[in-house]
């Protein structure tokens, strides 16, 4: 372990595909393990697969940490004294420690195919599976020559310690790997091409990353790191050993992996729901992690002061969107309404209830309604259908169909025309008034319970079932306009 006192943790995805939740609640544990320790997180970009890399992934990536309000200290864009932060720009670091290796006689060239690993295992009555059975490790300078004179070009593998290979992980426990169970990786392709078993510990070790912390599914490869990091000490690249802490696997439906392909694993999906960076952070968090087995919903402020990394379940997390769902719902109406009115306008733009720049009217009206409207959202995105009314063209006005069939046929007919007979009588149109005239006209006057007695009036100023307060919709709404959607539900009855 490091001798220094700060703590440097690292994320370094690869840029392929769209930002998994999975792979940012890795960044979210990381970001707030370092947050909690006052140290740094190094933010480093995993990108020396061309055929899969794009700068479109790459871009992903940096926008939604933004969003989330997870920063780095290091990295692209913020720079570093340990730079480049991006591993394609790093390949003349990788051949020099590669060489440095293979000097020391910490590597060494291999030119066994796999079809002469597996005729060699099968002769030995042994599984083919096995893997790579070490057999060049000792080859002669002219055992060597003969294949390169056929025209074999050698990997480069580490040899691994006739040794037991263990760590306390930070999340795991004390975990073993015995001798002689792990073949010797290779780290560098035959044409020269560094693999991933070589640059992430190479570059964690120049980068001094004191933690790391990452996916169960790379458990497996940690002993080779070990062994690695042993040999890099040897060399003098490495100063020390990082601490490892491997976290539980995030599942989907069925308790299978959650896949990148699966639509509920995309971040994006859940930003373009409107769910808040806080109530996202926090559902994320607790995916492996809690801030008290009596307590879910918390704020980001108080994961950092709280964050333990040896308190995450070495179990795996489910992700349940309805409890996501249920968990944003809870910050979302702990915004202050003004906030609430910033955050929710962009969402109303897009489904085109408010115009790119609001009109002063537009906005004195979504600021009186939004309070209302913030008690019954749980992603911001529903607030659209449920304000349209109040902004809609009335010759573009119409009540949700289903909505309309069950609320606004024949028998709604006596409920809406004593509703009007009432409202037209009053002498002030203010919520108080507006409800006492219709409880005493259909509740006192028909006899009817509040349900029935509302829901065609409800669905006739509003168009829907679910709306916000009627009383203080129709107030917003005006006199005239809510005068004149009930009399065209009276002339034009649904008929279903």
């Amino acid at each position: 372990m490091s001798e220094t006192s700060v703590v440097r943790a690292r994320f370094c995805p690869s840029p392929t595909g769209t930002p998994h939740v999975g792979l940012i609640r890795t960044a979210l544990f990381n970001w707030a393990f370092a947050r909690h320790n006052q140290g740094q997180l190094v933010f480093r970009i995993e990108d020396t697969d061309a055929a899969r890399d794009s700068q479109e992934s790459y871009e992903q990536l940096l926008d939604g940490l933004r969003w989330l309000g997870i920063d780095w200290d290091e990295g692209p864009e913020v720079g570093g004294p340990y730079g480049p932060y991006r591993q394609s720009e790093r390949r003349a670091i990788y051949a020099d420690v590669a060489a440095k290796l293979l000097e020391a006689g910490e590597l060494y060239e291999a030119f066994s195919t796999n079809e002469e690993v597996e005729a060699r295992r099968k002769a030995a009555g042994l599984d083919p599976k096995l893997g790579y059975d070490n057999f060049d490790r000792d080859l002669t300078d002219e055992q060597r020559a003969a294949y390169r004179a056929e025209g074999r070009a050698p990997v480069l593998r580490l040899r691994m310690p006739d040794s037991d290979l263990g760590w306390t992980d930070l999340v795991r426990g004390d975990i073993t790997f015995p001798a002689n169970t792990i073949p010797d990786p290779v780290l560098v392709r035959a044409n020269g091409e560094p693999l991933y078993t070589l640059t992430n510990p190479v570059d964690d070790a120049l980068m001094k990353i004191t933690h790391v912390l990452r996916g169960e599914d790379l458990l497996p490869s940690t002993p080779r790191q070990i062994a690695l990091y042993a040999a890099l000490e040897r060399v003098g690249v490495a100063e020390f050993t990082p601490q490892f802490g491997h976290l539980p696997y995030v599942m989907g439906e069925g308790n299978k992996k959650l896949s990148k392909r699966d639509p509920s694993s995309n971040l994006f999906n859940y930003r373009d729901r409107g769910f808040t960076r806080e109530g996202l952070l926090n559902y994320l968090a607790l995916l492996g992690w809690s801030i008290a087995d009596d307590r879910d919903v918390f704020s980001v402020e108080e994961m950092v002061a709280a964050f333990d990394v040896t308190k995450v379940s070495a179990n795996p997390a489910r992700f349940d969107v309805k409890k996501a769902e249920a968990i944003n719902g809870t910050h979302v109406r702990a915004l202050p309404a003004a906030e609430f009115v910033k955050r929710v306008t962009p969402y109303l733009v897009t489904a085109g209830v408010l115009s790119e720049s609001p009109s002063e009217e537009q906005q004195a009206r979504l600021t009186a309604i939004a309070p209302l409207v913030q008690e019954r959202v749980t992603v911001l995105s529903d607030a659209a259908a449920m304000v349209r009314f109040l902004f809609v063209a009335e010759d573009e006005f119409a009540p949700e169909e289903d909505a309309a069939a069950k609320n606004l046929g024949e028998a709604a007919q006596p409920v809406l025309t004593a509703a009007l007979s009432a409202l037209e009588a009053l002498p002030s149109w203010e919520t108080a008034a507006i409800e006492q005239a219709l409880k005493d006209a259909l509740v006192d006057g028909l006899g009817l319970k509040p349900r029935k007695a509302f829901a065609p009036v409800r669905v006739a100023i509003t168009g829907r079932t679910v709306s916000p307060p009627l009383y203080e919709s129709m107030e917003l709404l005006g006199r005239d306009v809510s005068l004149g959607r009930l009399r065209r539900a009276l002339v034009e009855p649904c008929s279903g």
